[in-house]
């Protein structure tokens, strides 16, 4: 039966990792590298390629099949970019960020909601260009500095075509240690004082959503969706509703749900998530309530190597 971890624990492991980490560093690093099987991935959607402003300085760009997030005020200059969008696509996202705020922009600094190849594609060619520090969970480091592969993707996974295929998506890990720093223990957001992380784990180790109080605007990244990511139909019509996260690259069902029952006390207003295009309002409250209170049904599939099936309580 699934239950409620104490939060304690992920916050004791921070604390036990940082410094280690921190004195990792040293002169003689390994060149930053993208992971040895990053490979361009012939997947779309309609929203690709285009843009929305949310909140005023809440911006979010899809790249392919995935949501890059850049916040600040075009109008002065000062942002942050969350996330590094799909393999290859460095161009389109300078390119992007340039329409936005302007020619020659760089942000200062790159936040990563995890390191899954969807989201840290592109981000050697970034950090080639804009020389900025990146912030993640010191549970993502080791796929984030060359030492260890995520679990391989599960094709076996009850789900749609994207499942299906999921073998070829990327696995090995990238190496930009040279530029990567973790996230404020106290939840304090590098560049964006009004943001607090939230660890967020289950999809990955050491994913972190973002949530802004003022106005209950929450980044859930994977821990949940706006769309069906494993269905190639839905994925490619961007068809809305809150879903878990994406099956093929979940591994602790227990944390993923966990996860959710957590940003769902929120009581968001708004969300952005890593896939699917942004929910507010109404229709957000009741699908993530939802899925709350049913995630087995809805999210846990019936099969798969990392599906351990259980019910609510």
């Amino acid at each position: 039966m699934f239950e409620i971890r104490d939060n304690t624990i992920y916050q004791r492991t921070y604390q036990q990792l940082t410094p280690k980490i921190v004195n990792r560093r040293h002169p003689n690093q390994l060149p930053m590298n993208q992971s040895g099987d990053n490979k361009f991935i012939p997947m779309t959607s309609i929203e690709s390629g285009h843009g929305k402003e949310v909140k005023k300085g809440v911006y979010y760009y899809t790249n392919q099949i995935v949501n890059i997030i850049m916040i600040g005020d075009p109008e002065q200059g000062d942002w942050v970019l969350i996330d590094a969008g799909m393999p290859h696509s460095g161009k389109k996202l300078i390119d992007a960020a340039e329409k936005r705020f302007g020619e020659g922009t760089k942000p200062s600094a790159i936040l990563l909601t995890h390191g899954h190849f969807d989201h840290v594609g592109s981000i050697v060619h970034l950090l080639d260009r804009w020389e900025v520090p990146v912030y993640a969970h010191p549970l993502e480091f080791p796929f984030l500095t060359g030492q260890q592969s995520y679990p391989e993707p599960d094709p076996t996974v009850e789900g749609g075509m994207l499942a299906k295929i999921s073998s070829i998506y990327p696995n090995e890990p990238i190496n930009i240690q040279e530029r990567l720093l973790p996230l404020p223990e106290d939840g304090t957001v590098p560049g964006l004082p009004d943001w607090k992380w939230i660890h967020a784990p289950g999809h990955s180790p050491g994913q972190v959503a973002f949530f802004r109080e003022s106005d209950r605007t929450l980044l859930s990244a994977d821990a949940f969706v706006t769309v069906r990511q494993d269905s190639l139909y839905k994925v490619l019509l961007q068809k809305e509703e809150v879903n878990g996260p994406p099956r093929y690259l979940t591994t602790d069902w227990q944390a993923a749900w966990d996860t959710v029952r957590r940003l769902e006390l929120l009581n968001p207003e708004l969300v952005i998530s890593g896939h699917g295009q942004y929910m507010h309002g109404a229709e957000l409250a009741s699908g993530l309530k939802k899925l709350s209170e049913d995630f087995s049904r809805i999210a846990v599939p019936d099969h798969g190597k990392y599906v351990v099936k259980s019910k609510n309580p």
